[in-house]
């Protein structure tokens, strides 16, 4: 028997309030079935969390069951809503179980209706600059599409299905039990025909009676300029093929971007570091800059501490969602000079009025040496 105590309510799985249009249950069910699908979320509790949800959908989606759980809950078959008992006339428990199971009053699904395809997902990698410039690139992906010697009925050429004899079309078997509460009738798929309520005795030579074939497809594939890490692109209909003249699912592409050496994004800004000798930050200085497209010019003024944050406008991403571009952040790192000669250190210890640590000149090398070396390769555009 289902624990009903522990069973979570409906509107709190799919996240609406009780107050939810249909299209309002009907969007969240289509974003959580791409989340937990078992095709696409290999999570251990992805499968439970997906059938809670379908369990949740199927009851929401429907006025009457709708209207029957905001008025009495979750349902335990062994208890009515009324005080009398079941009996063999309608309005017993075998209709209430047949609301909430797929029996009577417009639940039934036909077995023979347009099915509409599975979605897939695919992960693409890019490089950094791929991603804030865009491309256009070919992928291959496996699918199942409709079969076109049968054009999707599994039966051999020149032959159809046939309604299954047992179930007469409609997939579904019924078990009538009687037990000292009433009549309860319980309906399960065809154990002829699988559910499927048709019986193909001659199968189609390509798809084998499957109706759907497996086949590598190229499709091209357009990556707008601006796009980050994470982000999802959806080509409609280039899912795995329907059933039944049913509509072809959607493919996802999940965008995952490469680190750059150099430059660093955060949204549409992109950031990064430069060194300055001691002399550019007391003196001031003109200096060149990489950034994402060509090399520009920035005036360093006198006086500049290290730290200090330069701000290049329109040099960063272009927008995704609008016009314009990001900004360019640049960073100052003064680095110790090394290498002095005497006369030269004399006159920076006049300066200081001190002595400078040896170590600390050794570890503000190591890091000029850093940037220096990501400067040159953002120069070369890498």
């Amino acid at each position: 028997m289902t624990d009903l105590a522990n069973k979570r309510d409906y509107y709190e799985v799919l996240g609406v309030g009780k107050d939810a249009s249909e299209d309002e249950i009907k969007k969240a069910y289509r974003k959580m079935a791409r989340q937990y699908h078992p095709d696409v979320n290999k999570a251990a509790d992805a499968e439970d969390k997906f059938k809670e949800m379908k369990e949740a959908y199927d009851v929401l989606s429907d006025d009457g069951k709708r209207a029957t759980y905001d008025q009495h809950g979750h349902v335990d078959p062994n208890q009515g809503f009324g005080g009398g008992g079941f009996g063999d006339a309608g309005g017993g428990f075998g209709d209430i179980f047949d609301m909430f199971f797929g029996g009577g009053g417009g639940g039934r699904r036909d077995p023979n209706a347009p099915q509409r395809g599975n979605d897939l997902q695919y992960t693409m990698t890019i490089e950094f600059k791929e991603a804030v410039f865009g491309k256009e690139t070919e992928i291959t992906i496996p699918r199942t599409e409709t079969c076109d010697t049968c054009t999707g009925s599994g039966a051999k050429a020149g032959t159809k299905p046939e309604a299954c004899s047992v179930c007469k079309g409609s997939g579904q078997q019924e078990v009538v039990q009687n037990t000292p509460f009433g009549r309860m009738v319980n309906r399960r798929a065809c154990t002829n025909c699988g559910g499927s309520g048709r019986i193909i005795k001659e199968k189609c030579t390509t798809c084998h009676g499957a109706g759907k074939v497996k086949r590598q497809r190229k499709i091209n594939v357009r990556i707008p300029a601006g796009v980050d890490d994470g982000a999802q692109i959806r080509l409609t209909g280039e899912g795995e093929g329907g059933l039944r003249g049913g509509p072809s699912g959607d493919l996802y592409i999940v965008i995952r971007v490469k680190a750059h050496e150099f430059f660093e994004r955060e949204n549409d800004d992109i950031y990064c570091e430069v060194p300055l000798t001691f002399v550019q930050a007391a003196l001031g200085d003109e200096i060149e800059i990489p950034t994402l497209s060509e090399k520009v010019k920035l005036k360093i003024p006198a006086g500049t501490q290290t730290g200090t944050f330069f701000r290049l406008k329109g040099k960063g991403v272009p927008r995704l969602r609008g016009y314009g571009q990001g900004d360019q952040h640049v960073k100052v790192t003064i680095v110790t000079p090394t290498s002095l000669t005497d006369e030269q250190k004399d006159l920076l210890r006049q300066f200081a009025g001190g002595s400078t640590s040896g170590d600390a000149e050794s570890t503000s090398q190591e890091h000029h040496e850093s940037i220096f070396d990501k400067m040159k390769k953002a120069f070369r555009g890498d």
